[in-house]
Order: structure tokens, then C-alpha cells, then sequence
């Protein structure tokens, strides 16, 4: 089984991000740059934590790991820009940013403790936020495109107020990757 565990996006977060990605992906087509490889709008998640190929026989220990993480208040996210890893000269993917509450560094943190507790290796790079809404193979872009993201490098999509986050299994397919949800973890209370 592939797992990660993410932050589900809500339904207007996903339009407005449809929306953008529809534009620049009509633009590629008028300008015929094949290197970018479209994200499905219905599979656009905040990762919290890439976990990998594990056993069936372990995902009970996983989810229990994860169960045990509680925080004391609500994660808010605000989705706004475009931009490049590793840099808008050599592009390799195009994501929408992510400003967060600074208990979202934490809550992935916890969530990495929990999941090493259960043989899952600890992430080496810091946490960075981002949804990706493309993949350049090779690095490139046109300069057309290139102009319409930095047109929109300030874009406004929307928030989220997160409670829970969620274990997704990645079923990798030749037009696309499919994501199941396997379970729910409610990680802060609702406000009384």
C-alpha cells in the first residue's frame, strides 16, 4: 500500500484552483508546451506527511499512531499564489501557496513523530506547504505561460479551518494517481 496523510481542501478552494489551472492549462495547449503534466483538480490535498509503500499488516499500527494526536486548536490555511520549486528558472512544479496558522507546522511534526514510532522514516527536508497543480518533464516552461503565473503569483483561492486530517491510499495509474481515503482523524475539538 502507498500512503500519505493530508488535509482535505474544501469544495470552493478546489473551483477557484480548477478555474486558474483550466486557464494556464488552455494556455500550454495554445502554445503547444507538452511539459506540464496537470494535477486532477479532484485530487488536490495539503500532504502532511508522504509515508510510502508499507504492508496491510501495518496499517493498524498506523492508524492507531495517528489516533493518539490531538492539538488545542483548529490548523487555518490560506491559499493564495502561484509559484516554482525549485526556482521560476527551472521550474520542475508549479504549486498554489499556502500561508498557515503556526500550529501547522507542529501538527505535521507530531504527525511524523507518530508514524516514526511505527518504522516510518522522518522527513529530512523542513515542512513547506503547497498544493501542486503541475509537473514540468523536463524543467521548462513557455514564456507565455511563465507570464500568466506571475500574473497571478498573488491569486486569492480561499481558506480552510481543518479538524482533522486524513490517511489516503495512492493508487498510481497510467492517466493518474487515485486517492482513497482510508480513515479520519479529528485532531482538535469543535468550539463550544
Amino acid at each position: 500500500m502507498r500512503l500519505f496523510v493530508a488535509l482535505e481542501i474544501p469544495a470552493a478552494v478546489r473551483d477557484n484552483l480548477a478555474a486558474q489551472m483550466k486557464e494556464l492549462r488552455d494556455l500550454s495547449r495554445q502554445v503547444a508546451d507538452k511539459r506540464p503534466r496537470w494535477m486532477r483538480p479532484e485530487n488536490l490535498h495539503v500532504t502532511l506527511k508522504f509515508i510510502g509503500e508499507v504492508s496491510p499488516a501495518n496499517l493498524e499500527n498506523i492508524r492507531e499512531a495517528l489516533t493518539a494526536i490531538h492539538r488545542d486548536a483548529p490548523v487555518h490555511l490560506e491559499f493564495r499564489g502561484l509559484g516554482f520549486f525549485p526556482s521560476q528558472q527551472h521550474p520542475r512544479v508549479l504549486w498554489a501557496g499556502i500561508e498557515a496558522s503556526p500550529n501547522l507546522p507542529s501538527l505535521a511534526a507530531d504527525i511524523d513523530s507518530a508514524l516514526e514510532t511505527q518504522g516510518v522514516a522522518r522527513e529530512e527536508r523542513a515542512f513547506a506547504p503547497h498544493l501542486t497543480l503541475a509537473r514540468f518533464e523536463p524543467p521548462g516552461l513557455h514564456d507565455k505561460l511563465r507570464t500568466m503565473i506571475q500574473q497571478n503569483s498573488g491569486r486569492e483561492f480561499g481558506s480552510l479551518q481543518a479538524r482533522e486530517f486524513h490517511l489516503v491510499e495512492s493508487h498510481l495509474r497510467l492517466a493518474a494517481a487515485e486517492y482513497t481515503s482510508l480513515a479520519s482523524f479529528p485532531f482538535a475539538a469543535l468550539e463550544a
